[in-house]
């Protein structure tokens, strides 16, 4: 277990006498390649104790709706099915009502050892964990298994991602090597914890496979879409990308017709997936390994590697870009996701033009139901709301006409971070925010000429995506005025 992905939360001491180590499974919502259940059973092997785990999801947390919690269902199903075949117990728990679950996590804790949880940089998280770590009378302690490089390894924030790039290339090897367990739960042994009739009768242990989304007190407006949450589901999802997308990757990705994208990022996102997994997928299918690393040159987005350039292009963003967003939140606790935290250059560019003419205004309801003037970008919205996702390259189009097209800046960053955080199931995320926040600047550079509105920040136009894209399939799915 590499000790730089564990933190001590507080500075309580192990109990010895108690009856389980329990892990709180909060983001990394699977049971293999999870350096989090990975240190609890290590825990629980050592001190001789059963394993609990606990499932829980709050209703009250924001955006909480039928197709987020829907999608976590089904990962629990998946959870629950897994576990039945281990000595661990599990708890699967959504609160049926807001509050119902206060109280779970201290009543569990006050029988364990200690309390392992996930290490995740992002949304209330963070809040929430902070908070049980001063409450709690045990250790409590957060394991990172968000990427391939740890994220509490760094000591200083990236801006862009040439200098996170050139950064890894010098540091990530050694870690290449510290892959979590496919596994973990192979080594637990011994007869599982019996809970509490007491813990049970309060907060009765759910059922996924039978939740009524109708009960709770979330956004039945948002409802589910045809993918499915879970290991299973994404375990199929990355075979398919393998199969149909990696080989053109690097040629394709941009054309949402082709199909060459992975569409991993909302199992990604919701703990279903681990990076690792991915990553090592990509390796099998080259037959290689990292003492294969070529090593140069530093900071090029191809060769370092030494694999095929369509999967180091699919690796460029699976690990540069996926993790420059962790790396972020983490430097940036407070303020990942507000303007002060953009580029010199793009605060003052934008404040400039903060009052030019726009061309077209729309309000957030009209932006929501898709009523602009653009085909193009009413074609991805109504993919976001109509299937919980975005191609990748419309997303950023996407923000950036929210910019061109809304009464100031800070109006436009409203409205994109409500949108997407409402309908996408990848919403909410470190790399999510990313997105955001590169339509106005962030990870980039000024360009010029200076343009209404954007100022130094990039422009982009829907007519020259339409001429450079492969797209039409896309737009008779979903461009109904195309």
């Amino acid at each position: 277990m590499p000790a730089v992905r564990v933190t001590a939360l507080n500075s309580r001491a192990l109990r010895l006498d108690g009856e389980f180590v329990l892990y709180w499974m909060i983001a990394a919502r699977r049971t293999t390649f999870n350096f989090g259940l990975q240190r609890a059973v290590e825990h629980a092997c050592n001190l001789g104790k059963p394993l609990v785990v606990l499932e829980a999801l709050r209703c009250d947390y924001p955006w909480a709706s039928d197709r987020l919690c829907a999608f976590v269902a089904q990962g629990m199903a998946d959870n629950a099915a897994a576990l039945e075949k281990t000595p661990a117990t599990y708890l699967p728990y959504m609160e049926p009502a807001k509050g119902a679950g206060r109280g779970l996590l201290a009543a569990l804790a006050a029988r364990a050892c200690v309390v392992v949880t996930d290490d995740y940089p992002c949304f209330f998280l963070p809040r929430m964990v902070a908070a049980a770590a001063a409450q709690l009378d045990l250790p409590l302690e957060a394991v990172d298994s968000n990427g391939l490089y740890p994220l509490r390894l760094p000591q200083r924030a990236f801006h862009t991602a040439a200098s996170f790039r050139i950064h890894l290339h010098k540091s990530i090897r050694p870690h290449l090597f510290e892959f979590p367990q496919a596994d973990p739960l192979q080594a637990l042994r011994g007869p599982r914890a019996v809970l509490p009739a007491a813990i049970l009768q309060q907060w009765p242990i759910s059922d996924p496979e039978s939740i009524d989304l109708a009960k709770l007190p979330i956004d039945h407006s948002v409802l589910p879409v045809q993918a499915t949450g879970g290991p299973a589901a994404a375990g199929a999802a990355l075979q398919r990308f393998l199969r149909q997308g990696l080989s053109s990757y690097a040629q394709d990705r941009n054309h949402p017709d082709e199909g060459s994208t992975s569409g991993l990022s909302p199992w990604l996102h919701f703990g279903h997936l681990a990076a690792h997994e991915v990553a090592q997928a990509v390796f099998d299918r080259s037959e290689w390994s990292p003492e294969k690393v070529v090593g140069k040159p530093i900071g090029k987005r191809h060769g370092w590697w030494g694999l095929p350039e369509n999967s180091e292009s699919f690796l460029d963003q699976l690990v540069t870009w996926r993790e420059l967003g962790f790396q972020f939140c983490r430097a940036f606790p407070d303020t990942y996701d507000q303007p002060d935290n953009l580029p010199d250059f793009a605060r003052k560019t934008l404040a400039e033009h903060s009052h030019d003419q726009r061309q077209y205004t729309y309000t957030p309801e009209q932006f929501e139901q898709a009523q602009t003037h653009d085909p193009v970008w009413n074609a991805a919205q109504r993919e976001l709301v109509q299937t919980g996702r975005m191609h990748n390259y419309l997303r950023m189009l996407w923000g950036k006409m929210i910019l061109a097209w809304s009464p100031t800046p800070g109006q436009a960053l409203a409205t994109m971070l409500d949108l997407n955080n409402k309908y996408a199931l990848d919403g909410r995320d470190p790399n999510s925010y990313s997105g955001i926040f590169w339509c106005l600047g962030r990870f980039d550079r000024a360009w010029g000429p200076k343009r209404p509105v954007f100022g130094s920040v990039r422009f982009m136009t829907s007519a020259s995506t339409r001429r450079k894209l492969h797209m039409e399939d896309y737009l008779q799915r979903f461009g109904r005025d195309a």
